[in-house]
């Protein structure tokens, strides 16, 4: 009997990325952290250096502890159109696609790219943290462990592909894993690198990606990233490779400009342009769905099924909520806003929370969940900070703050709109 998914994640101490021996040698262990399983570096340098040189040269970003998924055969399509959000039909062999891994209640499992190889050949790209979760909802799907229509309880998933993992060292050179270089002078890097004609990488348009290599090493090149960067790119390489090419590209690329990146610089960027990070602009404490993030394009209501389509469907009508991007004072003095501070309107109201946020140059910049009709591009807001210690609770500063509550602002912004381009 099919039952709901639940995913129990397993304990375990957390490991270093393939480059983690590479990491070490450039930063001190205090700028290591543990993320998503692995131990990775916060910065090299500084956030904010790092952050200046992907906006103005180009930055390279370790993804190797992203999840990178192979589905292949006859049925891998039909799978992936009814457990994805968007259209894969659509997707001609050279393209990727942004899109939604949902269960049957509609709950957001995970954002994922979708890739197409080859007319049977497809990779799946999942966020690190919730790569143990996707693998464990697809093996289930496979053998029809979980609903998947809550009302259709006998309904299941009749495809069957096959299902790998690409970054397991097994797969020898059809192994892949993931590096990004972001920035304007990132296609230059490349193109002093790349082994055969690069004027296809100049004319690669976004959610492209070819299938060369680079001083020999087997590469695939995508037009993809998580900086908002008009020019970067996402480099797929067998896992045994991954170190070589990451010091190929250092060297070659340094009197460019290219500096190794953190993620603290990741996570700045993508708040500067808006991206959402699953647990926070997406799914997390508010359940935030698609709709409300901005991405109602990546859900394909028109599609005859995919699984979660009915709850999608009526969240699409019910929210009165989104996902809003703001401009906030920043700079030396200026206290750093935070998640779950309270956003308010003019009239001191709290219209919603702080979900991330960044500094950039004098500014901050902050992803906020709000009111629909409140959020709108050049609406002025305001931030109330929530107590950080004892003693402020102590002198009244609230621990929480609910939808309505009137209050006075601490620091005064505007919204933005909701995403931008560098």
């Amino acid at each position: 009997m099919r039952k709901e998914f639940v995913f129990q994640p397993a304990g375990q101490e957390p490991r270093g990325s393939l480059l983690y021996q590479e990491h070490i040698k450039r930063t001190a262990a205090c700028h290591m952290a543990p993320f998503a399983g692995y131990v990775m570096p916060l910065w090299f340098s500084s956030i904010s250096e790092e952050h200046k040189a992907v906006r103005q040269a180009a930055g390279l970003f370790d993804c190797t502890h992203m999840g990178v998924l192979e589905l292949r055969g006859p049925q891998a399509l039909g799978f992936l159109q009814g457990v994805t959000t968007n259209d894969v039909n659509r997707l001609e062999v050279g393209l990727a696609q942004y899109s939604y891994v949902l269960d049957a209640a509609g709950r957001v499992l995970d954002d994922v790219i979708v890739y197409r190889r080859g007319p049977e050949a497809f990779l799946l790209v999942v966020n690190a943290a919730n790569e143990p979760k996707i693998r464990a909802y697809f093996e289930g799907l496979l053998t029809e462990r979980w609903t998947v229509d809550q009302d259709c309880p006998d309904r299941g998933l009749p495809y069957k592909p096959t299902i790998q993992d690409l970054r397991d060292p097994a797969r020898g050179e059809l192994g892949m894993v993931d590096i990004a270089i972001q920035g304007p002078k990132s296609l230059g890097i490349l193109e002093d690198l790349v082994d055969s004609n690069t004027l296809f990488l100049a004319q690669l348009k976004p959610f492209r990606f070819v299938e060369t290599s680079i001083q020999k090493i087997p590469c695939m090149i995508s037009r993809t990233g998580y900086t908002g960067s008009v020019s970067g790119f996402e480099l797929f390489v067998p896992p045994a490779k991954v170190s070589p090419l990451w010091n190929l590209l250092l060297e070659k690329g340094g009197p460019m400009g290219l500096v190794p990146c953190g993620l603290g610089s990741r996570d700045s960027l993508r708040i500067e342009a808006g991206l959402p990070l699953y647990g926070h602009e997406l799914a997390g404490p508010f359940n935030v769905t698609p709709f409300e993030a901005g991405y109602d394009w990546a859900v394909k209501l028109d599609k005859d099924f995919f699984i979660g389509k009915a709850p999608m469907q009526r969240a699409s009508h019910n929210s009165t909520m989104k996902v809003a991007r703001l401009r906030l004072p920043g700079g030396k003095g200026i206290r750093p806003v935070r998640p779950n501070d309270a956003v308010l309107d003019t009239s001191g109201r709290c219209i919603g929370w702080v979900l991330s946020c960044a500094a950039s140059g004098e500014d901050q910049i902050a992803l906020a969940y709000v009111e629909k009709d409140r959020g709108s591009e050049g609406s002025p807001i305001g931030i109330y900070y929530l107590a950080r210690n004892p003693g402020q609770i102590k002198q009244g500063r609230r621990q929480a703050v609910a939808k309505g509550d009137g209050l006075e602002p601490d620091l005064c912004g505007t919204v933005l709109r909701r995403f931008a381009k560098f």
